[in-house]
């Protein structure tokens, strides 16, 4: 039966980490989500390079460096096709400013490396290796919302993935596009 799914509140990602004592993990797998318009001037503007923070990312990067700051060790990895999609590549060019500014390590995988690889089927995030909130998306790249379970068996998945994920791909500051 499919998930009855929708945005949860706004509160929902800060308790997360807030109750994070270990670890959070985020899987990233699509080459494109919603575009907003920061994504849009960007292409406007001749896709430059780096983009900087934006002021509706210091929420978000806040809520990251107070669990890092705890000593959660903070990862997203992101499984991209090549060439990338220029929605990537607005990613790549905005790692620096948001992600890695706020504490989270960051890699790239690219997908012909991942053919071996077992992946669920959509992104995740994995908190302290016990809970697995899914994001689910249209197929246009918009955000329907969450799933979350606790089950041991979908976080040993999610917890192997991860590690698999992880060790092929290649750091932020080494992977250019």
């Amino acid at each position: 039966m499919r998930p009855d799914l929708s945005p949860p509140d706004p509160d929902f990602f800060p308790t997360l980490f807030g109750k994070a004592r270990r670890s959070a993990f985020h899987l990233e797998m699509r080459d494109g989500y919603m575009a907003d318009e920061l994504f849009a001037q960007w292409l406007a503007d001749g896709r430059p390079s780096p983009v900087a923070a934006d002021p509706s990312d210091e929420p978000w990067m806040a809520t990251v460096a107070e669990a890092v700051n705890r000593g959660v060790k903070v990862r997203r990895a992101r499984v991209v096709s090549e060439p990338v999609s220029a929605y990537v590549a607005w990613e790549h060019a905005a790692t620096q400013a948001v992600n890695i500014a706020a504490g989270e390590a960051v890699r790239w995988l690219p997908r012909w490396r991942a053919s071996k690889l077992t992946l669920p089927g959509n992104d995740f995030w994995l908190f302290d290796e016990e809970t697995v909130v899914w994001n689910h998306f249209t197929g246009d790249g918009e955000w329907l919302g969450v799933e979350v379970t606790d089950d041991p068996d979908t976080a040993a998945l999610c917890a192997a993935s991860f590690a698999s994920v992880w060790a092929l791909a290649i750091d932020h500051e080494d992977y250019t596009i």
